[in-house]
This record gives structure tokens, sequence and C-alpha cells, in this order.
């Protein structure tokens, strides 16, 4: 019988596996309805440890006010865990989206572009990336007309200092 982790379709333990075997601090992106999450996370014999978390609510204490789940909140998120994670001296890590789907441009590798414009080597492929339109918010300043590329160039340069 397969594990429970693995019957309730939480953990890929192929996967997991071969993340532990790099030997490197994961960065685990997870996505939600409301917000995204990333956290720096180091495989240990007695289980995992979290040493640091960034959710994309804290954008708010950089003036970023809209929706905490799109595209170019991801991003900034990214960045600000990217500038969290080089403060602690960790300067690599390797890429964990969990079961979540691979597809070119979402949310999860906008957060990843984040992290990699911030100056942390994550291995990566440049194409999987969203364009940079898509991560400015262009797309969504053009169906609701709200400033959305002006408040994420302010957040942008707040973060990056």
């Amino acid at each position: 019988m397969p594990f429970r982790r693995r019957r309730e379709g939480k953990t890929n333990y192929h996967v997991r596996y071969r993340l532990i075997l790099s030997k490197k601090p994961r960065v685990v992106v997870r996505k939600s309805n409301a917000s995204t999450t990333l956290q720096l996370v180091l495989a240990e014999q007695l289980g995992d440890k979290t040493l640091l978390t960034v959710n994309s609510k804290e954008l708010e204490n950089f003036g970023y006010t809209l929706s905490k789940s799109n595209l170019p909140a991801a991003y900034l998120t990214g960045l600000l865990f990217g500038k969290k994670m080089l403060a602690l001296g960790k300067v690599e890590g390797i890429a964990d989206i969990g079961l979540h789907a691979s597809t070119r441009g979402n949310r999860i590798y906008a957060a990843i572009k984040g992290v990699v414009d911030a100056g942390v080597n994550v291995p990566h492929s440049p194409e999987i990336f969203p364009e940079d339109e898509r991560i400015r918010g262009e797309h969504i300043k053009k169906y609701t007309g709200a400033d959305i590329v002006a408040q994420f160039e302010q957040a942008r340069e707040k973060i990056l200092g």
C-alpha cells in the first residue's frame, strides 16, 4: 500500500527524493486563491527545517495594496524572498513546486523569476518565465483600468532598496 500522503495526492516521493539528494536548500513555492507563499527549507535527518517564509500579504508594507494572488504580486513576493534569502547568507537553492501544474508563465514561475532577479542562483530555463509585460501587470491594467503598473514599480523599488 502506498504512503498516506501519496494516497492523498499530497506528496510525490520520487521527486522529493531527488530534491533531497541535491543537498541544496529548497525554494518551496505554494499558491492559494488568496496569496503566494515562498519558503526556504533544508532537509535534515529528523525532518525538514524551514529557515525563511515570505507571504504575498507582506507586500502591503511596501505600498502594494492590490490583489495578492496575481502574477505581479507573485513576482514581488519572490523578489522580497530573494533579498531576505541573501541577507541570511544563502545564495543558491533549488525550486520545489510540489504538485502544482508546471505551466509556462504561471504564478509559480513568476515567483521564481523574482527570486532569480534578486540575485539567488536557482536552476531554471528562461523560456518558462512569464513575459515582462505580464509581470508588470499591463494585462491587468488593460482590463480593469487600475494603475497596477505604477504600484508595481513603486513596490519593486522599495524592495530593491
